[in-house]
């Protein structure tokens, strides 16, 4: 039961489920709203997924956390299932609010892969870097295709060029709904927003200053894809993003083909982590993992390891023992370290330290308020005046507001402002005082517009 299901498919599946004809139902996140009848056992299969989580449109819920009070309502029995679990989950576990269960070895006895991490800058220094590729990377992949194993390349940025830049004036094409820069896609010769969708045809004349000095700068998968048939003309290759899956059949195409050996290198982003299991896969390379590293997010380190973890954990999942190699300017950042140790519990220890040193989950219960208007003289004026009032409740538990990472989205300006509330205080009884707040802000005449 998923979002792709049209309305009378849902409709069978919703009375089927009511009168109880299924035994089992297989779903994504929209499945812990089906009227079940006799329900026991609820298992959330990699529970660390921030796409648990819906954000827009409404409704707003974490499917994880919706599970887990469905299955109070139904005195049932909940599993939560990851080799890279939350730290909340995790965290809960350790202080006996959940049960927990590990597996110290891979399924079948099955070695973890060689991990090895290679540093682009010196690679860059000895001038032994191919294209986006270090000699080690170069090595392994020359290695798996001679043997006739498969490869899976990991870059988490789809398009061929992040930003187009005019070497003379330092201008950068930029949306006209959002406060982006624009990517480069030569499949289609267009600059594109990832944000609201917005098109437009690519500048090879700085449109500011008429320079032709326009260059490319950083990559994507699409880029990737090209510079690796140039280095390997006769090897079949395939791009699994959101660029290439658009069409209903596309990603059961490319994983199809995959699966068949009808592929020799599968170039992805972080589609290529969820939970793929190939038999003849022998190598993972990511191409930067400094990508994932450096987002101004408080969970940043976690969803870093998890996600490296789980691209590695593709590899070698029969007999032979797999080989990943992580490129990166940072070799020495402990993160990456962490992941080629398998070292989660390291992991965990350093970030639970931050987390209680600065009132973040599981230590407090974050609430995140999103004010938007076309104007930003008025956005500024009315967060400024709400964050006022919230403080005066709340305290210096409430941050902001501040500008978001983006600070425009389809011609909307946006400011956030963050509530940590203390987790022993109940959650209900904060959201009452909000909600009364925001209720008596709208009604003021000058911010009724936000």
């Amino acid at each position: 039961y998923h979002s792709k299901f049209n309305n009378n498919e849902r409709v069978e599946i919703w009375n089927k489920v009511k009168n109880g004809a299924y035994k089992v139902v297989l779903g994504a996140r929209s499945a812990v709203f089906l009227p079940f009848q006799n329900l026991k056992l609820i298992v959330v299969d990699e529970e660390h997924e921030p796409s648990y989580k819906q954000y827009d449109p409404a409704p707003r819920y974490q499917a994880r956390d919706s599970a887990i009070y469905l299955a109070h309502l139904h005195n049932a029995k909940v599993v939560l299932g990851s080799a890279t679990p939350s730290l909340e989950s995790y965290y809960n576990a350790l202080n006996g609010k959940y049960g927990l269960v590990e597996m110290h070895e891979r399924f079948g006895g099955v070695k973890l892969p060689n991990q090895q991490v290679v540093s682009i800058s010196e690679e860059t220094k000895r001038k032994t870097m191919v294209s986006y590729f270090s000699s080690v990377l170069i090595k392994d992949i020359d290695l798996a295709l001679s043997k006739k194993e498969q490869i899976v390349l990991f870059q988490n940025r789809r398009g061929y060029a992040t930003i187009l830049i005019c070497a003379t004036c330092g201008y950068t094409p930029k949306c006209v709904n959002c406060d982006v820069s624009l990517t480069f896609h030569k499949s289609s010769g267009k600059l594109h927003c990832h944000y609201c969708g917005y098109q437009q045809s690519s500048v090879s004349i700085c449109p500011a200053c008429g320079s032709v000095h326009v260059e490319q700068k950083g990559f994507g998968t699409e880029r990737i894809e090209e510079e690796l048939r140039l280095l390997y003309p006769d090897v079949t290759i395939a791009r699994l993003d959101m660029d290439t899956t658009r069409t209903k059949n596309g990603l059961q195409q490319i994983l199809s083909d995959f699966q068949d050996k009808k592929t020799d290198i599968l170039i992805g982003t972080q589609m290529v982590a969820k939970g793929l299991d190939f038999d003849n896969l022998s190598l993972i390379g990511v191409i930067n993992a400094d990508t994932l590293l450096g987002y101004p997010d408080f969970r940043a380190y976690e969803r870093s390891f998890q996600l490296l973890a789980q691209v590695a954990g593709r590899a070698g999942r029969r007999a032979e023992q797999g080989n990943v190699c992580i490129q990166t300017y940072d070799a020495e950042n402990r993160i990456i370290k962490q992941v080629v140790e398998n070292d989660y519990v390291g992991m965990y220890n350093d970030e639970i330290v931050e987390r209680e040193k600065f009132l973040y989950p599981p230590f407090s219960r974050m609430i995140f308020l999103y004010v938007k208007h076309k104007d930003s003289s008025v956005l500024d004026k009315a967060s400024f005046v709400l964050a006022q009032t919230l403080k005066a409740k709340f305290g210096p538990r409430v941050l902001g507001p501040e500008q978001p990472l983006v600070s425009r989205v389809r011609n909307l300006y946006i400011k956030q402002i963050i509530i940590k509330a203390d987790k022993n205080t109940a959650i209900n009884k904060v959201k009452a005082v909000l909600r009364e707040t925001l209720t008596q802000f709208n009604a003021t005449k000058d911010y009724k517009s936000i």
